[in-house]
C-alpha cells in the first residue's frame, strides 16, 4: 500500500512512513496514527473516518502474506507474534496510536484478533471480493522460489527507512527477469530483525524467534504444496544469522527440498569483484547507509535520497578480527550497541556513492543471484538422482 502524500476528501494527509528518514520519524508527534496494513487496496477515506479524521496518518509498508485469505497462510500464533513485535517496535518509540489494518473478511476468531482487538482496524479491500490466489501459483512448481526479505529501519540522515526493501526487491525482480523459466519471486517482505533497534528511532524488529518461526512455517506450507527449491534473499544484515537457522530447520524437516540463503547481496564471487572494481571508499566505507546502499538508492529511487544530509562515518571501534565492511568483518562475532560506533546511524562513506555505481552493482547482484538459482537447481537435481538410485541409506529407506 504505497502512494505519494495525498489528502482524502476529509482533508486527512496520508504519508508513507518508510519514505522518511529516522530524524523525521523522531520529530513526528507521538499521537499521530500509524497503520500497518495487511495487504493493500483499502479505501483511505474509510480509514480516515474510522480514525476520526486526524490531520495526518502514517501508513507503514504492507505486510504481504501470512494471514487467512492472503494466499499463503501460516499458523495463527506464528503470524500473531511477528505482527505483535512490529507494533511493539512503534510503541517502544513512544507512538500511542498504532494499528494493524485488516480486511473485514479477516477471521474474527484468529489468535491475533483475540489478543489485539483494540489495535485492529477492519475495512473492506479489493482482494476481499476476489478469489484467493495462492502464492506461489501451483504452475510455478519446479522453479526456485525466491523469497526476498528487506527491512524497515533507519539509514542515517540521508536515506529512507525502506532502503533494504527497495534494494532486495529490485534484485529479486531482476533475477526473475533474467531467468524467468528457472525462478519465481514472492512479494518482498519489508520487515526483518534488528537487535539494535533502540539506538535510533523508526527501526522495526520482528524478533529473532518470531522471524524464524514465521519463515519455517512458510517453507512448511510451500513444501506441503509440492515446491522443493527455495532461496531466501536478504537485503538486511540483521536477518542473515536467523535465516541460516531457518535454512537448517527447513532442511531437517523436509528432506527432499533444497533451501538456501547467502550473506546479503553483492557479496559472492561476482558481487565482490564488482565492489572492488568500482568502489572508491576504503575498507570501512561499506557497512550501512554507506557507499554501496546509497549508490543503489541513487540509481533506484533518487527521489528518496537527501545527499545534502549525508555524513560519512567510519569511526568503527576496529580490531584485527572485529571491524565493519560489506563483506569483511573479521572472525569475531558480537553485537555491541550501535551508539558506540555511529552518531548518525550510518556506517560508511555515503558521499562516495553515484547512481552509475548503483546501476553497475545492481547488474552484478542480479547476475550473482541468477547464478545461485542455477546452482540450487543443480544441487537439487543431483541429490534427487542419488536418492532415487538408492545412494547410501536412501536405498534402505525405500
Amino acid at each position: 500500500m504505497r502512494f505519494n502524500e495525498m489528502a482524502t476528501r476529509s482533508n486527512v494527509g496520508f504519508f508513507n512512513f518508510d519514505d522518511l528518514t529516522w530524524p523525521e520519524v523522531a520529530d513526528l508527534p507521538r499521537d499521530i496514527p500509524l497503520v500497518l496494513p495487511l495487504g493493500s487496496s483499502y479505501d483511505l477515506d474509510l480509514l480516515a473516518d474510522q480514525l476520526s479524521n486526524p490531520p495526518r496518518i502514517g501508513l507503514l509498508p504492507s505486510f504481504p502474506f501470512g494471514w487467512r485469505g492472503s494466499g499463503l497462510e501460516v499458523p495463527d500464533q506464528v503470524f500473531a507474534q511477528y505482527i505483535s513485535n512490529l507494533l511493539d517496535s512503534l510503541r517502544d518509540d513512544g507512538f500511542s496510536r498504532v494499528y494493524c489494518l485488516a480486511s473485514q473478511g479477516f477471521d474474527p476468531q484468529s489468535t491475533f484478533i483475540l489478543q489485539h482487538s483494540s489495535a485492529i482496524l477492519r475495512l473492506p479491500h479489493a482482494s476481499h471480493y476476489l478469489p484467493i490466489t495462492q502464492l506461489p501459483p501451483d504452475s510455478e512448481r519446479g522453479k526456485v522460489i525466491l523469497i526476498p526479505i528487506g527491512h524497515t529501519e533507519q539509514h542515517g540522515y540521508h536515506l529512507p527507512l525502506s532502503v533494504d526493501t527497495i534494494i532486495i526487491d529490485a534484485i529479486a525482480r531482476g533475477t526473475v527477469a533474467k531467468v524467468p523459466t528457472r525462478s519465481w519471486a514472492m512479494p518482498v517482505m519489508p520487515y526483518g530483525v534488528s537487535t539494535h533497534r533502540s539506538s535510533f528511532a523508526a527501526t522495526m524488529n520482528a524478533g529473532g524467534r518470531a522471524f524464524e518461526d514465521f519463515w519455517v512455517a512458510v517453507i512448511d506450507v510451500l513444501a506441503s504444496r509440492g515446491f522443493d527449491r527455495f532461496y531466501f534473499m536478504s537485503g538486511h544484515g540483521g536477518n542473515t544469522s536467523f535465516l541460516v537457522n531457518v535454512v537448517k530447520y527447513a532442511g531437517e524437516r523436509h528432506r527432499r527440498i533444497f533451501c538456501a540463503t547467502a550473506w546479503l547481496h553483492t557479496s559472492g564471487k561476482i558481487g565482490a569483484a564488482a565492489l572492488e572494481k568500482y568502489r572508491t571508499s576504503p575498507i570501512g566505507g561499506m557497512g550501512h547507509a554507506c557507499e554501496l546502499e546509497t549508490a543503489y538508492l541513487l540509481h533506484l529511487r533518487p527521489d528518496l535520497c537527501h545527499m545534502e544530509r549525508v555524513v560519512d562515518e567510519m569511526d568503527f571501534v576496529s580490531t584485527p578480527d572485529y571491524y565493519m565492511d560489506w563483506i569483511e568483518g573479521g572472525s569475531l562475532i558480537a553485537n555491541p550497541p550501535w551508539d558506540d560506533d555511529t552518531k548518525t546511524g550510518a556506517y560508511g562513506a555515503g558521499s562516495h556513492a553515484t547512481a552509475e555505481k548503483g546501476r553497475l552493482w545492481l547488474e552484478a547482484a542480479i547476475e550473482e543471484k541468477a547464478a545461485h538459482v542455477e546452482e540450487i537447481h543443480e544441487q537439487h537435481e543431483r541429490r534427487e538422482k542419488r536418492r532415487n538410485e538408492g545412494y547410501g541409506l536412501w536405498g534402505k529407506l525405500q
